[in-house]
């Protein structure tokens, strides 16, 4: 028992060695010298390099390298240029490096997903258990039993009376009242207890990267094989729902052929970009609701998927949703093309092209009679694809470019520039404003506020670049400076500015009170005892 104490203490003195340099290296670039951006891809780096060095079975296991690879992507991307998207996915695959050892398999998403998720609820209080479990091993080698019950029984009496007494002869005695104050109460400024809290906050996920404890009791996916008895579900009331469902669906379909397509005129009092706007959310829902309702009343082996009509039927409806996801992409580009691309656009496009596969997936899913688990894995995987790639892409540089190219200053079809959006994007629209300001046919008064703008921008992208360092930042100022140099200066108005660059009109000077009052008698008013002196 004593030499399993004693490797165990070593095991943890290995692992405290990297999780402390890396709460020095965090303290060092974002406490000390306020860093933040790029530098957030180099502080993962160093994550992966603490995992690698404390953690040999990540080392020794193939899969794990696979994850460890797409960690050092995500970290790639943070440097790149840092984002939330790319933070949470380096953490969520540094996780699963560390969780693989223990599994020797991938199995499927689902319980992945609750493998991080666990793993996250318990990284608070790791190392308090990785302390009792130290102690306990310890304590053992010792005296071959451990109770901590006992140890608190034993401790308990001598540390409670030498506080009390210690306490009394503070208040008697100056010298030890003042020795307790230095040494045992210690002044902690508010500033030392942030540290300190920042410290746990890097050391706490680290030290869990370090020593996971992989959960044991997990929900099952669910393979939704043969028979599961729902009420109202049968047959009969299945055939007859996808047949309603596919003649709604028809009728849907059909309404947005002969409008969204150009078949038919709008209905008077509807434009098209009202029509788009309003059913492309909802659209969504719907094949979402479809899809859910094959998952559940048509699994692989059931009475219904073996019928051959439900299947055909199961076969059309799918295709009229995935048909109904491509009007609602379709509405979602009419929107667009009436009013303005965002990022919020793009990714609900993104969202739907995701939906459409899936929808394609379950099809595929019922005719070869795949697993729970494939379905799951391949629709995370699509969408790891596509997260994957957006985090090394600028959709807000998408959208500024989409909108400058289609303005009505240009001569787009689109809507009068909004600068003010524009602006709110930041870095990202700097250089297509600067694109714009090129061109030779604007018109004075619109390119100076463009100019504005992109003085407003430049001034943000360099005071950015000071602690928040990026790769597309620092090409995208390099960039920036070569163009604002081909361009040359211009004379601006003084004033104040609105978020469009324009000019703010001076407040109306407040009226003269004098103007208006009438004018004063000059003949002198009689005393008040005139009368008494006559």
């Amino acid at each position: 028992m004593r030499s399993s104490a004693l490797r165990l203490t070593a095991r943890f003195r290995w692992k405290l060695v990297p999780a402390l340099l890396v709460v020095g290296l965090g303290d060092w670039l974002f406490y000390q010298r306020h860093f933040y951006g790029g530098y957030l891809g180099l502080f993962a780096f160093a994550v992966l390099g603490a995992l690698i060095a404390g953690r040999p079975a990540v080392r020794h296991h193939r899969w794990a390298w696979v994850a460890l690879a797409a960690a050092g992507l995500f970290a790639l991307a943070l440097v790149y240029d840092a984002s939330l998207l790319s933070w949470s996915l380096f953490w969520g695959a540094v996780v699963m490096a560390t969780l693989i050892p223990a599994t020797a398999r991938f199995d499927d998403g689902w319980r992945w997903l609750q493998r991080l998720v666990l793993h996250g609820l318990r990284a608070p209080f790791a190392p308090l258990i990785d302390l009792r479990h130290l102690l306990k091993v310890r304590a053992a080698g010792r005296s071959g039993r451990f109770s901590l019950q006992a140890a608190l029984a034993m401790f308990a009496l001598p540390v409670i009376g030498s506080l009390i007494i210690i306490t009394l002869f503070a208040a008697a005695n100056p010298l030890v009242e003042r020795f307790v104050n230095a040494f045992v109460v210690p002044d902690l400024s508010p500033l030392l207890v942030v540290r300190m809290a920042f410290w746990g906050l890097i050391f706490l996920p680290m030290w869990s990267l370090l020593r996971p404890r992989l959960s044991r009791w997990l929900l099952p996916s669910f393979e939704g094989r043969d028979e599961m008895v729902l009420p109202g579900v049968s047959v009969a009331s299945v055939t007859l729902s996808l047949i309603l469902f596919n003649l709604l669906f028809a009728a849907q379909n059909l309404m947005d052929a002969l409008w969204l397509w150009g078949w038919a005129p709008m209905p008077q009092g509807m434009t098209m970009a009202d029509y788009a706007h309003r059913g492309a959310y909802p659209l969504i829902a719907t094949a979402l609701l479809a899809a859910l309702f094959v998952l559940v009343t048509l699994r692989p082996g059931s009475d219904t998927a073996r019928m051959p009509v439900i299947r055909r039927l199961v076969m059309l409806w799918i295709g009229q949703n995935i048909i109904l996801v491509a009007s609602s992409m379709l509405r979602t580009a009419d929107y667009i093309e009436a009013y303005s691309l965002t990022r919020l656009r793009i990714a609900a496009l993104l969202w739907m092209a995701l939906v459409a596969f899936g929808l394609a997936a379950i099809c595929w899913r019922l005719l070869r009679a795949r697993s729970a688990a494939w379905l799951i894995n391949v629709n995370l995987a699509a969408a790891g694809l596509v997260l994957g790639a957006v985090c090394f892409i600028d959709l807000g540089e998408v959208a500024a470019r989409w909108n400058v190219r289609h303005a009505r200053e240009v001569g787009g079809r689109g809507v009068a520039l909004d600068l003010c959006y524009m602006s709110d994007l930041g870095e990202s629209a700097l250089l297509p404003l600067l694109t714009l300001e090129q061109r030779a046919d604007l018109h004075p008064a619109f390119r100076e506020r463009v100019r504005v703008t992109d003085m407003w921008l430049l001034d943000r992208l360099e005071a950015n670049q000071t602690n928040g360092w990026t790769l597309l930042g620092q090409k995208r100022l390099a960039r920036a400076r070569e163009m604002m140099a081909q361009i040359g200066p211009m004379a601006l108005a003084r004033g104040n500015r609105a978020c469009d660059g324009s000019l703010i009109p001076p407040p109306e000077p407040a009226p003269d009170p004098t103007q208006n009052m009438e004018p004063v008698d000059s003949k002198p008013s009689p005393a008040l005892t005139e009368g008494t002196r006559k």
